[in-house]
């Protein structure tokens, strides 16, 4: 077995904005809806193990189907916005669709399924076309649907599966908009309705059955904040019957009959409790799972809940009285965010976990010294809308992405003297803003320009507070990352005013304590109300959700001024002088390019050429020529001018274009890049084509009569769908042909190398070395492909101390690796490991 070419070395990505979309298997996985994917991600590793693709909507519901031994499952259900449920199966230790079932007309919501006789899979589904579907799956991975509950006008949001104590009778519980509880018993392959249990006062959220030796224990949460817990216990036949004795105080039971197969059983319910403690709506709620303690399964009597209130409760009886308490509470401070929209406990009960609205994970780890104490733990995290554009810093150790979030991220890998590989964890999230974002470009290594849904670009700066927490995870050294960045200025961090976009610099004067005279009289009522919202944290791992939302904010130093419309995208040179900027337009005057000098910040040159918006620019490595590329079908170059005495400033003259003859490319060209020696660009298009072109190679000769002919140098590459991005590697093959990858609107990536001495005519000079298979590839369009500056893969290469010579293995790392980072519309950015020997 050879080696494989692309290997994934991390995923970036959340939870989707719906209720109950993560699950925590017995094995020790969490899979969790992602977009139109499945996530499997391991909290030992802190990294996504495999991504499930088959959905073609939003995953809204994803659920382990558990195995009555507690081993770790192998069937997994998850329902989408596709009106489809797919069942997924372990083969080899990978999970792949067996079965699915079609039959809602709309969005499914809530999922749930347990294992019936003969280790068929019964399958409960909740969907917003006000129906609760139950199949049956079987061996043949063929889907049957066994009954349909319609509920007229009103929806059920959960529905939860158990078989009734002592027999191997389903039992349906689904709570919905009407606040009642309903249960249904499915007897004689008919569907009963056994009752409905009253008491919420609004929506029902969430239903989870447990079971406890002879009884069931079912949890409701609802919108009324409350938790309603219910027991469900067989009755003899004798007690059955006999009158109400009325001098005993005791809660009212319900009684119903279940006949199967002339055998009659009688079951009674009668409510355990109510817990109030949440001050907002009950989203989740979810009990420990069963242990096996010497040789038999136990159900640890704890409820885990989660609330719209920012906090998570975990409830149990107390030892003597065995009344319901609070146990613990945990939650998040801060940050303009809602609460948690669900929880899930690890199967050791060691670790919770709930998602909350901008999908990211929160994980609490029970602090093995302290008794009944919990702490944060460290998750990942990612865009929670399609990202839209990435880079790495020029020394390839960290990667900024923006997204239709409204976020820039930043993600490293962090060095974790425990662990036994480096995982990669978003350590700063430096802007969080009121419009999309659409693209970014660094300007060196601690400042970057980006740009949104508005016609401001803004440039931002990385705080003191930001280098020192970046040098101790990454692991390098303070002093020399300080002497790389103006150290004496730069401010501690950065906080947002309350109604404001811009983050305002905090400087180390704002942190100072106020003395007591001072304390006493305000000057201003801007005194009174304090606007830093930051403090700055000295991290020794990456930090939570909530540091991230207020503690890891960029101050931004500059706003530039000049685009008529939305911003679409940026480059910036190697040498950091000059950045370009284009924006959305539908005509010529709006679809200039304007430069912009890094060190003033004025605007350098307005360079009109195309007449649709600009896609996408690229300076080449050696800074002398620009390339932008158009929805008008062409191509523009720019040649840097010499500079004079008089003029010291960078200034840009037309080299060449194509034109409505000229261009090949006949739909809109999406991406460009250069080749790492600046003599050749590469253009990708929607019309599937991929072309390079050249040679540009730029005389001494100053102003040359006739600009050289620039033409394609390839044959043209068909790649069979719209190639939406392009880049060249940095770094050249064994044979010296140069390595590309192609990002596809179907969310696959290809590799190629392109030999530019071959006769381009017959097609020979591409060769495909490599694509991603279904489950590396993205789900949605790929919109940005970078590759990492420099070879060698990102936390692998020991910190040698300056003069070192590289080690053998060092050697072996560069000549072996390059790494590649993709941004999608599937809101992840994932990052691959290329493995140069395979190709």
């Amino acid at each position: 077995m050879a080696a494989p070419v692309i290997e994934t070395c991390h995923v970036a990505c959340c939870a989707n904005r719906t209720p109950h979309v993560v699950s925590w298997g017995r094995g020790g996985i969490i899979a969790f809806g992602t977009c139109t994917s499945v996530a499997l991600y391991d909290p030992q590793e802190r990294r996504v193990v495999a991504v499930l693709n088959g959905h073609t909507g939003r995953v809204n519901t994803v659920q382990w189907i558990h195995r009555e031994d507690c081993a770790p499952e192998s069937h997994l259900v998850s329902g989408g916005s596709d009106n489809r449920l797919i069942v997924w199966e372990a083969q080899n230790g990978n999970f792949v669709q067996s079965v699915e079932c079609k039959g809602h007309t709309g969005p499914v919501c809530a999922v749930d399924a347990i294992y019936v006789e003969d280790s068929k899979i019964l399958v409960a589904s909740s969907a917003s076309d006000s129906t609760v579907r139950l199949w049956l799956c079987n061996e043949d991975n063929e889907a049957e649907c066994l009954h349909t509950l319609s509920f007229g006008s009103s929806f059920m949001m959960d529905v939860s599966l158990a078989l009734l104590p002592g027999s191997r009778v389903p039992i349906l519980a689904c709570g919905g908009d009407n606040s009642q509880v309903h249960l249904y018993v499915q007897s004689n392959g008919e569907l009963h309705k056994a009752m409905s249990l009253q008491g919420h006062e609004d929506w029902i959220r969430g239903v989870a059955w447990a079971s406890l030796g002879g009884e069931l224990l079912l949890a409701s949460c609802s919108q009324d904040c409350l938790i309603r817990v219910w027991r469900l216990c067989a009755k003899s036949g004798t007690d059955a019957h006999i009158e109400d004795d009325h001098t005993i105080i005791k809660m009212k039971e319900d009684v119903f009959e279940v006949k199967e197969r002339d055998v009659s059983s009688v079951f009674a319910v009668s409510l355990e409790t109510v817990l109030a403690g949440h001050e907002n709506w009950v989203y989740g709620v979810h009990w420990q799972p069963p242990l096996y303690k010497g040789g038999e399964l136990q159900q640890p009597l704890s409820l885990l809940s989660a609330s719209m209130d920012k906090t998570m409760i975990l409830w149990a009886p107390e030892e003597g009285s065995g009344v319901w308490v609070e146990q613990v509470r945990v939650g998040e401070v801060g940050g303009n965010t809602l609460g948690f929209y669900g929880c899930q406990m690890s199967p050791d009960g060691s670790m919770i976990m709930a998602h909350a609205f901008h999908g990211a994970l929160h994980l609490w780890c029970k602090d093995q010294d302290k008794e009944g104490q919990w702490r944060p733990g460290v998750v990942i995290s990612g865009h929670f809308n399609a990202v839209q554009d990435l880079s790495w810093d020029p020394e390839g150790e960290f990667i900024l992405s923006v997204g239709s979030d409204q976020t820039t991220r930043l993600f490293t890998p962090w060095r974790n003297q425990d662990a036994k590989q480096t995982t990669w964890h978003e350590i700063s999230r430096p802007q969080i803003h009121g419009y999309d974002m659409q693209c970014l470009a660094m300007v060196g290594r601690f400042q970057f320009v980006s740009g949104a849904d508005e016609k401001v670009l803004r440039v931002f700066q990385a705080p003191r507070n930001f280098v020192e927490n970046f040098a101790n995870i990454s692991g390098t050294s303070r002093e020399k990352l300080l002497a790389s960045s103006d150290s004496a200025n730069l401010p501690e961090g950065a906080s947002t005013p309350a109604l404001g976009l811009s983050n305002k610099a905090v400087f180390q004067g704002d942190l100072a304590p106020k003395t007591n005279n001072e304390a006493g009289q305000f000057n201003s009522v801007s005194d009174q109300y304090q606007e830093s919202y930051f403090h700055p944290l000295i991290m020794t791992e990456p930090p939570p959700e909530d540091h991230l939302l207020q503690n890891t904010l960029w101050p931004e130093v500059q706003k530039l001024y000049g685009h008529g419309f939305e911003m679409f995208c940026l480059a910036s040179d190697s040498a950091r002088e000059v950045v370009a900027s284009a924006c959305k337009a539908s005509k010529a005057e709006h679809a200039a390019v304007l430069l912009w000098s890094t060190a003033t910040w004025r605007q350098l040159q307005t360079l009109p050429c195309h007449t649709l918006t600009v896609t996408q620019m690229a300076f080449s490595p050696d800074a002398q020529l620009l390339l932008a590329v158009s929805r008008d079908r062409t191509w523009s170059l720019w040649r840097r001018n010499l500079s004079t005495p008089e003029s010291p400033e960078p200034r840009f003259s037309l080299y060449a274009n194509t034109g409505k003859d000229t261009a090949i490319h006949s739909r809109i060209i999406w991406s460009c890049d250069w080749s790492p020696d600046s003599k050749y660009f590469v253009t990708s298009s929607r019309d599937k084509k991929v072309i390079v072109w050249g040679p540009c190679r730029l005389e001494d000769s100053g102003d040359s009569v006739l600009p050289p002919e620039i033409k394609p140098c390839s044959s043209i590459l068909d790649v069979g769908d719209s190639a939406t991005a392009v880049a060249f590697c940095p770094v050249l093959c064994s044979d010296d042909s140069y390595l590309l990858a192609v990002g596809l609107d179907s969310g696959r990536i290809l590799l190629y190398r392109w030999s530019p001495g071959q006769e381009p005519a017959g097609g020979q000079d591409w060769r495909s070395c490599g694509e991603t298979d279904n489950s590396q590839s993205h789900a949605l369009t790929i919109k940005r492909l970078r590759w990492r500056p420099r070879p060698g893969r990102v936390g692998h290469e020991n910190n040698k101390l300056d003069g070192q010579t590289d080690g053998k293995g060092e050697v072996e790392e560069k000549n072996s690796w390059v790494q590649l980072a993709s941004a999608s519309a599937d809101h992840s950015v994932k990052i691959f490991n290329i493995n140069k020997r395979a190709l």
